[in-house]
């Protein structure tokens, strides 16, 4: 199996072209860390981009929502679709507005949807999203009830292509004569991360946090 996604008009970076990256590890790798992808599909003629929650399995994505939501049937309708993540890291301040811009790890993905029908196949992709979004949650909570499973919709988007854009930068770079204008430029790191948790307003007097959800704690995505 090729470790290198397979670079078409499709997936092509053509902007700042030395940032991209078409290798499955890298691709992968921005997957795992992201949380919510924005989901484009075309309705009627008209584009449409939907956040979503997702996880990964291999070369296949799983989006759910409600089995009534539209996002959930016209994907259903659709032969391809596409979804982005990106991840900002920092802002690159540079002496102009021209030259200043932004850290970030980026993937374009291109699949073909394919709706998950039976119970066991839904439940397993339900189980992805839940470790992909909280590790380790999944075997704490109780069982999905048979009507929950039921008014879920799941959406399996088989990879075809994709192609990541990575921007590192350790410090801006301007037009050589703006090196002396007295502006101050740098690098102004951007951290995602989850902060501390917050009882619930019903919780039962004892109840503490499992290993799992402490882990979440301070979280950089």
């Amino acid at each position: 199996m090729s470790e290198q996604y397979a670079v078409s008009k499709q997936n092509k970076v053509r902007q700042i072209k030395e940032k991209a990256a078409y290798d499955k590890q890298s691709v992968h790798r921005i997957l795992d860390a992201g949380v919510v992808a924005s989901v484009a599909f075309v309705q009627d003629g008209n584009p449409v981009v939907v956040p979503m929650l997702y996880g990964r399995e291999g070369e296949r994505l799983f989006l759910h929502g409600a089995r009534k939501a539209r996002i959930i049937r016209l994907l259903e309708q659709n032969a391809t679709a596409s979804l982005n993540v990106t991840l900002l890291d920092a802002l690159v301040l540079a002496r102009s507005a021209f030259n200043s811009s932004m850290n970030y790890r980026s993937v374009t993905v291109f699949g073909e949807p394919e709706f998950i029908e039976g119970r066991d196949e839904k439940l397993h992709a339900m189980h992805v999203i839940s470790e992909h979004t909280m590790p380790g949650r999944w075997a704490e909570l109780r069982a999905p009830l048979e009507k929950e499973i039921t008014m879920t919709g799941v959406i399996a988007l088989n990879i075809t292509s994709a192609s990541a854009k990575i921007s590192n930068k350790p410090y801006p770079e301007d037009e050589e004569e703006d090196y002396a204008i007295p502006v101050w430029a740098g690098i102004l790191p951007i951290t995602a991360s989850y902060t501390t948790l917050e009882d619930s307003d019903r919780l039962i007097a004892g109840v503490q946090p499992s290993a799992a959800v402490k882990a979440l704690q301070g979280r950089t995505l």
